[in-house]
């Protein structure tokens, strides 16, 4: 548990502290959102046109101090493989969101890597954690719900469903990071339940012993794989929160690209990695449940009804509300 409070606050301290820095910088540069605007009226938060953006580089760097610190306490604590790899992906991610937002920011424009380009350095680096997540990390192959089924994927068929998972949800966080504050503080809650699901399988490991005979906890992962992976959400944590005391609206600063991507790729990892199969149901289709929304929302966005109206004034959700607030609308 200390390993945990210190992964959380090495990461918060080092995420709240440097992050004004990096806003000053940015101002300096002229590094700012460009906004969109293409639709019927203006664009809700055109005010918002300039505020620092890549905000990102300070989280994920803030998740990977907070991961390291959690192990200088002990020399027996070591570093998984499961871990690394997860870290690994989250810069993986972030590189992309950079270069995305780094295109769009040269460019003046909303507009950064173009779709097949974004798309293909997506795909490459899902394909490689998770080939390496069943080749080095050992992940399970086996098809779980609530519980696992039996049905095993093998490996190809286990990473084809983890290339499509990481795309879904690497540009579902991409999407929910829409509104000052939106992601950011709903990762907190998702980074929070995967830390105690992690802490709960490094305590309830293996056989104990009742009046009706020995019996088998029902998770598969060792306690330090498990004991690593907590760090690594609790790292997360600190990062988030570290990261919303300036994103709160009024955002002084965007995540960007480079934080959401980072956070949608982490958001699958961790939840595989522990391979929480009593767990999934409630994690994927609950703690998930807004990044899924968002997506789902997104082809109502260009719907239109029977008498080829609209269904929504525009997507995601949040923005139907904005939009409708305006007075070209409200009156």
């Amino acid at each position: 548990m200390i390993a945990l409070f210190l992964a959380v606050a090495a990461s918060f301290a080092f995420t709240v502290g440097t992050t004004p820095f990096l806003i000053k910088w940015l101002r300096a540069q002229a590094i700012g959102q460009q906004i969109r605007d293409d639709g019927p009226v203006e664009h809700p938060h055109v005010n918002k046109v300039g505020t620092p953006t890549m905000g990102g580089i300070t989280l994920v760097a803030g998740a990977c101090i907070g991961y390291g610190v959690a192990h200088l306490r002990r020399s027996d604590f070591k570093f998984s493989r499961s871990g690394l790899l997860l870290m690994g992906l989250v810069l993986g991610c972030m590189a992309i969101g950079f270069l995305d937002d780094w295109l769009g920011i040269r460019n003046q424009r909303n507009l950064g890597l173009r779709k097949r380009g974004k798309l293909f350095g997506q795909l490459a680096v899902a394909f490689v954690f998770a080939f390496l997540s069943v080749e080095w990390a050992g992940a399970s192959t086996k098809l779980s719900f609530t519980h696992e089924t039996g049905i095993d994927l093998h490996t190809w068929g286990w990473i084809v469903l983890a290339v499509g998972m990481i795309m879904a949800t690497t540009n579902a966080a991409n999407l929910t990071d829409g509104l000052d504050g939106l992601l950011s503080g709903t990762a907190i809650l998702v980074f929070g339940v995967f830390a105690i699901i992690a802490f709960w399988q490094f305590r309830h490991f293996g056989h104990f012993e009742t009046g009706s005979g020995v019996h088998t906890f029902p998770y598969s992962v060792p306690p330090p794989q498990a004991l690593d992976l907590m760090c690594v959400a609790g790292a997360l944590i600190g990062a988030c929160a570290g990261f919303l005391w300036w994103n709160a609206a009024p955002a002084r600063i965007f995540m960007g690209d480079t934080g959401s991507m980072a956070i949608g790729g982490a958001a699958y990892l961790v939840s595989k990695a522990i391979r929480s199969s009593r767990c999934v149901a409630f994690e994927d289709l609950g703690m998930e449940a807004i990044y899924e929304f968002e997506v789902a929302d997104m082809p109502v966005t260009v719907a239109v009804d029977a008498e080829g109206h609209n269904v929504h004034e525009t997507g995601p959700a949040e923005w139907a509300k904005k939009i409708r607030e305006l007075p070209v609308l409200a009156g």
